[in-house]
């Protein structure tokens, strides 16, 4: 008598629209509006967008000048990062009333393992309705879940039937869902992998599956084993309560164009203070300092520098930046900077953390 397989039961939860929908729920003249959180009609990048805005074309990473030409209604809101967080750890309260075994990917989404849980419910299906039934209810947000036998599965069946919806993929249905799906939808494969996909003529999971391991490493390198192993519904990575945060970053977008490395130097020392608070309120330091340039005619220029010791200390942070800055000449003028360190402690059982003393 053959065994019946065991599978996990994965249930990816994803907010809706998370930021705009907030600032909608926390002001009703914004409900049922086109509204974009971030950016503005003359600079600046878009956060989030709500549904209605979505309709008109307008999404999150396009500047609000493009925003503003494909929806002249649209309605600007600054970020509120403070209040998506205390919303997002009410969220987050919710989901521990069922599994322990919650890791979350960001303030809006998070996997939860629900195989064994709390409530003894065999169903992630009934599991899944409960949960976004108590964060309307409790939190007066919608959110969408994917249900499957492994987080990728369950990531790309959450983005089913958003908003407000869920779709669950069982054990026996898993391979067929995965043959007839687009590749653009395979959660992983951005815009250039696409295109390359579809010059090698796969376009649906079916053409992938066809595909043989030798082939998809020889043209997609390490990323070749993963798209062989996920398209046949093989994905084992567990859902990891404590994710191991792999940067710290801070950025900021300048109202006017800095030409100036002097200007660009004021600006980045109060980025460094907001960068050291992170690192320190999550008391982590690192080796890899990146410096994020972001010209006026949109193109990114990054530089970055390995360290051999772990820093957090604004001072220190800032004369690697310094050094990175004056690296090579601004071909152009810059709207934004960023610092970031990587590398983490995160990944060190004990970590000497290099603090500077300066005498004033």
């Amino acid at each position: 008598m053959s065994e019946v397989p065991t599978y996990r039961k994965i249930i990816h939860i994803d907010m809706d629209a998370f930021y705009a929908s907030v600032e909608q729920m926390d002001n009703p003249a914004l409900r049922g509006k086109p509204v974009a959180v971030g950016g503005s009609e003359n600079r600046g990048v878009v956060s989030a967008a709500s549904y209605e805005a979505r309709k008109f074309g307008v999404r999150s990473a396009i500047s609000g000048v493009l925003a503003k030409k494909y929806c002249p209604e649209i309605i600007f809101v600054r970020p509120r990062f403070d209040r998506y967080k205390e919303i997002s750890n009410k969220i987050h309260k919710i989901f521990y009333d069922y599994t322990d075994l919650v890791e979350p990917l960001s303030l809006d989404e998070a996997y939860l393992d629900v195989t064994q849980n709390k409530k003894g419910n065999p169903s992630a299906t009934l599991l899944a309705q409960e949960i976004r039934m108590r964060i309307l209810n409790e939190v007066g947000l919608s959110a969408s879940a994917g249900i499957s036998i492994n987080k990728f599965v369950a990531k790309i069946a959450s983005d089913y039937n958003k908003p407000n919806g869920q779709k669950t993929v069982n054990p026996d249905e898993v391979l067929a869902f995965l043959e007839d799906l687009p590749i653009r939808k395979f959660y992983g494969v951005g815009k250039v992998t696409t295109e390359k996909m579809y010059q090698l003529g796969i376009f649906t999971g079916v053409d992938l599956k066809s595909k043989s391991l030798e082939f998809l490493e020889k043209h997609f390198g390490k990323s070749g084993a993963f798209y062989y192993k996920v398209v046949r519904g093989i994905h084992n990575s567990e859902v990891k309560p404590h994710r191991i945060t792999k940067s710290v970053a801070a950025e900021h977008t300048f109202d006017v164009n800095l030409s100036s490395e002097i200007f660009m130097l004021e600006q980045l020392d109060r980025i460094a203070a907001s960068l050291e608070k992170r690192l320190k309120k999550h008391n982590v330091s690192g080796k890899t300092v990146t410096l994020k340039i972001k010209y006026s005619d949109f193109s990114q220029q990054t530089r970055s520098k390995t360290l051999p010791y772990f820093v957090s200390d604004k001072n220190l942070i800032l004369e690697t930046v310094q050094e990175l800055l004056y690296q090579e000449k601004m071909k152009d003028s810059v709207r934004l900077l960023g610092i970031s360190l990587s590398n983490l402690n995160t990944e060190e059982k004990k970590a000497v953390v290099v603090q500077l003393k300066f005498a004033f």
